[in-house]
């Protein structure tokens, strides 16, 4: 099997490219070279998505039985069309990686993968769905963007040939945005540590191998079709989250649940100063039964927070991303919500 990966340096895209290797798979790279380097037996080649020219001399080192995308998080979707159609000759099937936020519902109703997705044509450049600064509605932005990517790659490749994945959120070693590593360090400071919401609160990341294992078996699939590639609804609990991420740096850190309500009054901001924390009701609600049907599995998260714990301990480094320093609620504000709560 010869693959694409389209990245291949950081996270998602080093674990497919590593994965694929593991496979014995011959494993081509596309990237700018600066984000690291890729794993030991990939072939780089080097270029920008946005060139033609780029593109032109990618499409001479195949041809490839699969292309996986996993670096056009931040890429107008014209320009997610012009790679694709520049690839199409050389490539037998394109694996995309979207998000859930393409949907439109997401996060405030449960999701399957027939609900509706979110506006963006295929044409679209990086201004599409950008809202004026007085807007006080949602922002689907981003979302729109990943939507026109994913008509673009679907323009292209066609409905048997395009597959297209929706994570949620992804953990596991490497992570550049900050989410489990900032819950992790928090935990190994000890003390009494905030924990949010209800501890029963179902919550389905996911391992970022798992991602890549399945993005691999579909790339050497047949047909086509979109999958939510979350793990299933209610398997898992925030209680269970942090506990595991208590357990993984020693079990020192005591967890003192505060309600939502308390969090608000606050003024905490939901998703990122407590991280994977959210209110809305259909943000841990989204189907992922026909990903697991065509074979999608999912490691515990135990696995995920104590795989996560050892990488960073043995000096491991995510990729700087500006994601990272959104996350993580300050010790002198965790204090005072504290403060409060032991006065009730």
């Amino acid at each position: 099997m010869r693959i694409l990966v389209l990245g291949g340096t950081w996270f998602l895209g080093r674990a497919v490219a590593q994965a694929a290797l593991d496979r014995g798979w011959e494993v081509t790279v596309f990237n700018r070279g600066r984000s690291g380097a890729a794993p030991e037996g990939a072939r780089t080649v080097r270029g920008d998505r946005t060139i033609a020219a780029d593109l032109a001399r990618l499409a001479g080192e195949g041809p490839w039985d699969a292309v996986v995308d996993t670096s056009a998080s931040e890429m107008a979707p014209r320009d997610v069309l012009a790679g694709a159609r520049a690839l199409e000759p050389v490539a037998g099937r394109y694996v995309y990686v979207s998000t859930v936020n393409a949907y439109r519902r997401w996060p405030s109703e449960p999701l399957t993968e027939d609900s509706e997705v979110l506006d963006g044509p295929p044409h679209a450049d990086a201004d599409y769905g950008r809202l004026p600064d007085d807007w006080n509605g949602p922002d689907w932005y981003y979302g729109r963007q990943k939507a026109g990517a994913e008509r673009a790659t679907t323009a292209a490749f066609g409905e048997d040939g395009a597959v297209i994945l929706r994570p949620g959120v992804i953990l596991g070693p490497g992570e550049y945005v900050g989410r489990l590593p900032w819950w992790l360090r928090r935990a190994a400071c000890g003390g009494r540590m905030l924990a949010p919401g209800a501890p029963d609160k179902p919550i389905q990341p996911i391992d970022v191998r798992d991602v890549a294992a399945f993005a691999l078996d579909q790339a050497a699939a047949r047909g086509g079709g979109a999958y939510n590639c979350v793990a299933p609804i209610g398997r898992e609990t925030m209680s269970e989250f942090l506990t595991a991420c208590v357990l993984a740096t020693g079990g020192e850190a005591q967890l003192v649940w505060a309600p939502d309500k308390a969090l608000l009054d606050h003024g905490v901001q939901q998703w990122t100063e407590l991280p994977l924390w959210r209110t809305h009701p259909g943000v841990w609600k989204i189907d992922s039964t026909r990903a697991q049907a065509a074979g999608l599995v999912c490691r515990p998260l135990s696995e995920t927070v104590a795989d996560t714990w050892a990488w960073l301990r043995d000096g491991g480094m995510p990729v700087e991303h500006p994601r990272w320093a959104e996350h993580g609620i300050t010790p002198e504000k965790e204090a005072l919500i504290l403060a409060a709560l032991g006065r009730k």
